[in-house]
């Protein structure tokens, strides 16, 4: 199960009852900070390209959210295959995934759903995840829908009622570590927004498995580090396993600093390989 630690919070209306201002100046003080809180968290969400075929494309990074592959596929072949879901958690209590970069949740929405269609399902899922940079909940949508778009998998349009119940929820978004129930609390999402570094060292959670994903380690070369690498190894029990889509030297060599078993297998083209590792 994860766990994580407490974030302070504050009552901007509770401050304001105590100093017993004047009721309209309390409510237009009220009000003016909802405006400036709806702008905070509009200005949080990161700018995307889309393409014409609506393929998205971070402008920070230069580079794309998904495989050419499509996003559907490749979520399914490195992550779920990679990490042996469903089996891996079939007929237990609980099960965590760790997951390094949320980008647009694809990663998530398929575990959820393969999850959902799982008769042998754990009886709670938690998913823990790490996103500097929040896209905005229109864009997570407008995501599965032009991955169902392209797939040949019609089957898989419930995912798109889902996306839209993670939309409604991500309204809330703060930076910060945060937590969403889904599936009637059966799914635990938690999103921690920020830097991949200091979020791992406040989250307090034993993965079963994780999600090695972010944009190419040439064009963010933080996800990927040893440093960031070991900070995943701490939030790892023996035995859990990891997928990633990279097969790059300086990743493996990371992973097996860190004490992981590691396998190159197939990858999903363009890519020739992808890793699977197993904390030792």
């Amino acid at each position: 199960m994860a766990y994580w630690r407490d974030q302070p919070e504050t009552s901007a209306l509770a401050c304001r009852l105590k100093t017993r201002a004047p009721l309209a100046h309390a409510l237009a003080d009220l009000y003016d900070s909802g405006h400036k809180s709806a702008s905070n968290i509009s200005a949080m969400y990161e700018a995307l390209d889309w393409s014409d075929d609506n393929c998205p494309r971070s402008p920070r990074f230069n580079d794309v959210y998904r495989s050419r592959s499509g996003g559907l596929q490749q979520a399914q072949t490195v992550f779920l295959n990679g990490c042996h879901l469903p089996q891996q958690w079939q007929n237990r209590r609980q099960f965590s995934i760790l997951e390094t970069g949320f980008g647009l949740g694809l990663n998530f929405l398929l575990t959820w759903s393969a999850w959902a269609a799982d008769a042998q399902r754990c009886d709670t899922l938690h998913f823990v995840s790490i996103e500097a940079y929040p896209v905005a909940p229109e864009d997570i949508v407008r995501s599965v829908q032009s991955c169902l778009a392209s797939a040949k998998d019609t089957a898989a349009a419930h995912l798109l009622q889902q996306a839209e119940q993670l939309a409604q929820q991500w309204q809330h978004l703060h930076a910060g570590i945060q937590t969403f129930a889904l599936a009637a609390g059966r799914v635990q999402l938690t999103l921690a927004v920020g830097e991949v570094q200091p979020m791992l060292a406040q989250l307090d959670c034993v993965a079963d498995a994780v999600y090695l994903d972010g944009f190419n380690p040439r064009l963010n070369p933080q996800m990927w580090s040893p440093a960031t690498i070991a900070a995943v190894r701490l939030r790892c029990r023996p035995g859990t396993v990891l997928a990633t889509y990279s097969a790059a030297a300086n990743v493996r060599n990371a992973l097996k600093n860190a004490g992981f078993s590691v396998r190159r297998r197939p990858g999903l083209p363009p890519k020739w390989h992808r890793l699977e590792a197993c904390l030792e």
